[in-house]
């Protein structure tokens, strides 16, 4: 008797830790978005959204193909992330890059395509800036995350300046996230 009541108890705990986990679905975590777990491969793609629309950008003849963005739509069309395989061109690639489209992804903490630099400083240690020639680059390394920002919401003396490191405490707590991508490799 003893045993049945250990084995249902655990049975019990096991199935709602495993619920709990995926209550979600628009959970963002350094190996899911969502649905998509890293190691899903992109031929998977058709079964884990189903009821959705699947885009797949080809370019020209396969020989010629500049892209291999596949763009994933919920059932009202709304436009949901972008991938990319970490292998182009294979289906049986994992996933390697996600652009966050839709604002109802988001992190524990709170962190989606709606949030500001403030949000990020907040909640997340920034691994590095990287500057670029239109927009500063932010990697969070907890989420294997990088958001960049419009260099057009940075100081005038840093949006010209392709050179100079960028530091996070130039960057104004109010400036909007441009892209929210999410790599795995």
């Amino acid at each position: 008797m003893y045993k049945r009541v250990l084995l249902v108890l655990g049975l019990s705990i096991g199935l709602t830790s495993c619920s709990n986990e995926n209550e979600n679905p628009f959970l963002i975590t350094s190996s899911q978005v969502g649905v998509l777990k890293k190691d899903v491969k992109i031929n998977q793609l058709d079964s884990i959204f189903k009821g959705d629309s699947i885009v797949r950008q080809t370019s020209g003849p396969e020989q010629l193909r500049s892209t291999d963005e596949i763009k994933i739509y919920d059932k009202q069309g709304q436009a949901l992330m972008n991938l990319e395989p970490l292998q182009e061109f294979d289906s049986t690639s994992t996933i390697g890059y996600i652009r966050i489209i839709d604002p109802r992804f988001e992190t524990k903490q709170g962190l989606s395509v709606k949030s500001t630099f403030k949000d990020i400083v907040e909640n997340y240690n920034i691994s590095r800036i990287e500057n670029t020639i239109n927009a500063a680059v932010v990697f969070i390394d907890e989420i294997n995350a990088y958001i960049t920002i419009d260099k057009t919401q940075l100081p005038t003396s840093l949006r010209y300046d392709t050179d100079g490191k960028i530091m996070a405490s130039q960057i104004p707590d109010d400036a909007k996230i441009k892209y929210f991508m999410i790599y795995w490799n």
